[in-house]
Formats: C-alpha cells, sequence, structure tokens
C-alpha cells in the first residue's frame, strides 16, 4: 500500500461524499434495533384494537339479540358495514405487521451479510432506500 499526500479540501470532499452515500454499520444496526421496537409496539397496538373490536362485536351482538328491552335498534346495513370496516381493519393490521417483519428479516440479513462476507477493505455499505421511499 502506498500513501500519498492528499490535499486536505479533497479529503473532506472525499470523506463528505462518502458519508453522504454510505451508512455505517453502527447506524445500520440502531435502525434495526428502532425497526424492532416499532415492530414490537405496534403488535401491542394490534392486540389492543383486536381486543376493542372482539368487544364492540359482542356488544352489537348483544344489541342486535334484544333489541326491544334495550330501546336500540340496530340497522342491519350499518351492522354490515361495521363488520366489514372490522374485517378490514383486521386484515390491514395482519398485512401491515407482515410488512414490518419482512423488513426487519431482511435488514437482520442484510447486517448477516454485511458481517460476514461484506466489504472487508474498510468500504463503507452501499446506499440502501428506506421503506418511506427516501435514503439513508
Amino acid at each position: 500500500m502506498k500513501r500519498a499526500l492528499v490535499p486536505a479540501r479533497l479529503r473532506r470532499m472525499i470523506r463528505g461524499w462518502f458519508d453522504s452515500r454510505y451508512i455505517s454499520r453502527a447506524d445500520h444496526r440502531q435502525d434495526i434495533k428502532d425497526a424492532l421496537w416499532e415492530v414490537q409496539t405496534l403488535g401491542r397496538e394490534v392486540a389492543v384494537l383486536r381486543a376493542e373490536t372482539d368487544r364492540l362485536r359482542k356488544e352489537v351482538d348483544r344489541l342486535r339479540a334484544r333489541p326491544a328491552a334495550s330501546g336500540v335498534r340496530v340497522d342491519e346495513a350499518r351492522a354490515a358495514r361495521w363488520d366489514d370496516a372490522h374485517r378490514l381493519a383486521q386484515e390491514t393490521a395482519a398485512a401491515l405487521d407482515r410488512v414490518l417483519q419482512n423488513e426487519v428479516l431482511l435488514w437482520q440479513a442484510v447486517d448477516r451479510a454485511a458481517g460476514d462476507g461484506g466489504p472487508s477493505d474498510g468500504r463503507a455499505l452501499p446506499e440502501r432506500a428506506l421503506p418511506s421511499g427516501g435514503a439513508a
């Protein structure tokens, strides 16, 4: 390996270019930890929402069974819309849960690949796209 004098301005420019284009392993690991935390938080929120929808569904069923005794009438069309909304909410929550879990698995695999077979000459990892479409 040979050393050469490089003007400080050029060295700063190149380092700035690398820093803006690549993500460090420490930052990448923190991103994975943050994503895991988000998945766990969303999982807890989904569990709370499912419990709430189950409670509301039981309440609707109770009102359907005794509309005259409670003085409250449940319109069948409205109940059907509630059922559709409930089904769509559950499907959306399950799909979002799968997406977040797959993202975490993907970045864990990237982290393992970078640690095992990644650049060993000190190069940083290539630029990656964020789920929102931006770049890190």
